[in-house]
């Protein structure tokens, strides 16, 4: 697996989503997230029945890791994004789901290249803190600095200690935070 693939691709996909809630009405967003959302699912179970599927095979076996279901990343990364999109504004929305791909991405980079000191058994400080630093002038792009920095620390302190997978606990835990401090 080639983890700067994964992470690019990661990275794409959010910027996409978050792109999407921004632009499109709710209720556009939500049919073409659940409707992803299914066509995930099936893909995902074609694939795990040992059927090959053009891109998507090529997709898994390449970015994939080790033990998990064929695409879980990108359907609990839609399932995030599809909760937020009905449950909050498409401001933080589009904030939390931008949060999982930038935090997430520049996250693992960073640590894999410049990281020393273990904050659990995957991640590490640097790897955090480059990741909350490059996510809050991301997020300069929808919000204020105040709530850009808010927001990137609620995923960072996120990613590092809820022990769930952060494709489904980031964009919800940013997304209420900026509702909690009026965004």
């Amino acid at each position: 697996m080639n983890e700067f693939a994964r992470k690019a691709v990661h990275l794409a996909f959010g910027i996409a989503i978050a792109a999407v809630i921004l632009v499109l009405p709710r209720e556009q967003v939500v049919m073409l997230l659940a409707g992803s959302l299914l066509i995930g699912l099936v893909l995902s179970e074609l694939v795990r029945n040992g059927r090959h599927v053009p891109v998507i095979s090529f997709l898994v076996l390449h970015m994939e890791r080790e033990g998990e279901f064929p695409g879980k990343g990108a359907i609990c990364f839609v399932v995030s994004s599809l909760f937020c999109s009905v449950f909050f504004s498409p401001l933080p929305a589009a904030a939390g789901v931008l949060s999982l791909a930038v935090l997430d991405s520049v996250s693992a980079l960073a640590g894999m290249r410049i990281g020393r000191k273990k904050v659990n058994k995957r991640k590490t400080l640097e790897g955090s803190l480059a990741g909350i630093a490059i996510n809050s002038v991301a997020l300069l792009l929808l919000l204020d600095p105040g709530r850009a920095i808010l927001a990137s620390l609620v995923a960072g302190t996120v990613e590092m200690i809820v022990p769930l997978d952060d494709n489904l606990v980031i964009p919800p835990a940013v997304c209420l935070a900026l509702l909690l401090f009026g965004a």
